[in-house]
């Protein structure tokens, strides 16, 4: 079993970021509150730079990496916005990057990051783009995994921290999105170090759906992916990611694309905010926990808001 990260794990890398990210809202939603029928708080990570939490992790990893490491440049695999995050940051440090996205990564994703300066490699999938990066790395580029890393794993755990420290008021069940798994790994690890006696929901899309299908057969797992939610769709959780959500999270709820695209909708016109399908998927989960759970205050934490009016109009036209 992977050691599980912990709070010190999680201040350090808090300190580690310091004024290089946003410390953003956590607020009570009375628009969310009132489509769901219970209290609802949001952190609003879609606020952040480069328009999801995946800074966090990026900053905390390459302020641990040598002068030597730096220089090799940087390589990270990405349905979208890890790649984002780390073609932004990279490109402020005058690091070199590159980003391997397979081809369904969203176009606005793959221009965002080569105009950050990036050299993006599209694969034909996400397979593919896993074992370039590989190649990559063993040729000596620096890695910057998504997911199997404790220290992204601790950078990402900072989103739970402050979203915690800032609740307007308690709550007890907080739902995270799962791709490769480290936020919801690093929330957990958080949030049940401050509050042990808060549920935290994992919600996947049908088609993505590594981590459930980890859970189920009793580890991590290969899983074929047909979810149009690229940022959810890691080929595989790790070993890191399986132990912390096996160890801290309640379950693990699995929404079709469909509900995710119409939750997205639902977070902008009740919850006045431009989430992407990735951050949708919660809505739906949240009836299914409010199904179960009597008198649930809700926390969400709204990952990312990287999706056009045009994808997500295709996606409501198409589902």
């Amino acid at each position: 079993m992977a050691e599980l990260i912990g709070l010190d794990d999680i201040t350090t890398a808090a300190e580690r970021i310091a004024g290089q990210v946003v410390r953003t809202p956590t607020v009570h939603s009375p628009g969310l509150s009132a489509l769901l029928g219970a209290p609802v708080t949001a952190k609003l990570e879609l606020l952040q730079r480069s328009g999801s939490f995946k800074p966090r992790g990026v900053l905390a990893k390459i302020a641990t990496l040598s002068p030597a490491e730096r220089d090799a440049g940087l390589v990270a695999v990405s349905g979208g916005n890890h790649g984002i995050a780390l073609a932004d940051v990279a490109g402020s440090l005058g690091i070199a990057a590159t980003v391997v996205m397979p081809e369904s990564a969203p176009a606005r994703s793959v221009q965002i990051a080569r105009d950050a300066g990036a050299d993006v490699r599209l694969t034909p999938d996400m397979a593919g783009a896993f074992a370039l990066t590989a190649e990559l790395q063993a040729a000596g580029v620096t890695l910057v995994h998504p997911f199997d890393d404790p220290v992204v794993l601790a950078g990402q755990a900072t989103v739970g921290l402050e979203m915690v420290r800032d609740l307007p008021a308690p709550v007890t069940d907080v739902l995270v999105s799962i791709g490769g798994g480290a936020l919801i790994s690093g929330v957990a690890a958080a949030v049940r170090a401050l509050v042990p006696g808060v549920r935290v929901w994992g919600v996947e899309t049908v088609g993505a759906e590594a981590m459930s299908t980890a859970l189920r057969v009793g580890g991590p797992t290969p899983v074929s992916l047909s979810s149009i939610v690229s940022t959810l769709s890691a080929p595989s959780v790790s070993q890191l990611t399986y132990d912390h959500v096996r160890e801290l999270v309640h379950d693990v709820l699995v929404v079709s694309d469909a509900e995710a695209v119409q939750g997205a909708v639902d977070l902008a016109e009740h919850g006045k905010v431009w989430g992407e399908p990735a951050a949708g998927c919660l809505l739906p989960a949240a009836r299914r926990v409010l199904a179960q759970v009597d008198d649930a205050r809700l926390g969400l934490v709204v990952c990312g808001g990287n999706t056009t009016v045009a994808d997500l109009a295709d996606r409501i036209a198409h589902p």
